[in-house]
Order: structure tokens, then sequence, then C-alpha cells
């Protein structure tokens, strides 16, 4: 049995994996879109991006979290290959959904910073 911080390396790896996988060409770096995560949090909490909910981050953060537990609906040493499937479609979901709430979120804090950089120059 593998130990479990490998276990949570490893699904890292693949989240990471998966979100570049959907990004687009060009597109930001995944250091960029998981550094602007906090950023992101902090915007909704204090109402300044309304891009996501704080719901929706919410489901973020439990699928995340489902990605790299080593507990699961459909556990893998049990159902082999079929025990993949939940963690493939969470997966899936987790980054297709990062990378366009980063997106969006990026662009906003261009449009932001450019608003509040020509604020400054008036």
């Amino acid at each position: 049995m593998p130990r479990l911080p490998n276990v949570r390396w490893s699904a890292m790896r693949r989240v990471s994996q998966a979100l570049q996988d959907v990004s687009e060409p060009g597109g930001p770096a995944i250091a960029v879109r998981v550094a602007c995560l906090p950023r992101m949090t902090k915007a909704v909490a204090r109402g300044e991006y309304g891009g996501v909910s704080a719901g929706h981050l919410g489901l973020l953060a439990a699928a995340a979290a489902y990605v790299v537990s080593p507990v699961d609906l459909l556990p893998e040493a049990l159902l082999g290959v079929i025990g993949l499937a939940d963690d493939a479609v969470v997966l899936a979901w987790l980054a297709k959904t990062l990378a366009h709430d980063t997106d969006q979120f990026l662009e906003w804090e261009k449009r932001r910073g450019a608003t509040i950089k020509g604020e400054r120059l008036s």
C-alpha cells in the first residue's frame, strides 16, 4: 500500500496535468493560475469579484479534496480501472472549471488594473 503523502503528491500531479491539458495554448501558466486562487478567493469574499460565488469556490475545494483524498466512492483497490472513473470525472470537471475560472479572473484583474491606472493618471 502506498504511503499517503505519495498518493496525495500523485493526485496533485494529476490535477496539474489535467489543468495543463485543458488550458489554451499561450494561456497563463499553471503557476500563475494557482497563484491567483487566493486572490480570487479574497476578491469573492470581499464582494469585489462576482465571476464566481462562494459556493462555487466551495465546490472547487471539495473536488480538489476528493481527488487528493485516499477515500473514494469507487475504490480502485476493489474495482480496478472502474474505480478510477469517479476520480477521472471529478478531475476533468475540476481542471476544466479551474482553467475557465482562472482565465476569467485573470482577465478581470487585468481590466481592473487598467481602470485603476487610468483613474490615477486622470
